[in-house]
């Protein structure tokens, strides 16, 4: 009877250890899918709602931002949509850019209208060659969707 006892014993631990390493697996799998999910911006589409568009622009707008203020080029350039990059090598988009220093940026408004965003902003900035310091001016941005992020189109 204790013989059968422990056997059944021994079969329960070994099949709860079982599962215990098919949902160790199930999590990994989980997180793998849902990291990929975060890379690809969660699948934003032209008809994703308004509301969402603004979120994760706003975001991606401000994570820009303080890659500039930062004067981090290259991950701000990351911001920047494929076929900004692909006209614009980040040598060249840091050479444009180089020469002023923001200290700040502020978004007033993001409005959306199916892919395409504008986002109206103030930015703090000092400019050497005039020597101007601390110079407030209004920026209007576009941001499109497309690949399922949001992105940056520079115009420059």
């Amino acid at each position: 009877m204790i013989e059968s006892s422990l056997a059944w014993t021994q079969a329960f631990v070994a099949m709860r250890q079982r599962r215990a390493r098919w949902m160790q697996v199930v999590a990994v799998v989980v997180a793998m899918l849902c990291a990929g999910c975060g890379t690809t911006g969660g699948g934003l589409t032209q008809d994703s709602p308004a509301a969402l568009k603004e979120k994760v622009v706003a975001e991606r707008v401000n994570g820009r931002w303080q890659a500039l203020i930062k004067r981090d080029y290259k991950a701000a350039y990351e911001y920047m949509s494929p076929a900004s990059r692909d006209a614009m090598s980040l040598p060249g988009y840091q050479a444009r850019i180089e020469a002023i220093t923001y200290r700040a940026a502020t978004i007033d408004r993001i409005e959306c209208a199916a892919e395409v965003c504008k986002v109206t902003l103030k930015v703090t900035y000092d400019f050497p060659p005039a020597k101007a310091r601390g110079v407030v001016t209004p920026l209007d941005e576009s941001w499109i969707i497309d690949q399922g992020q949001a992105w940056f189109v520079f115009r420059g």
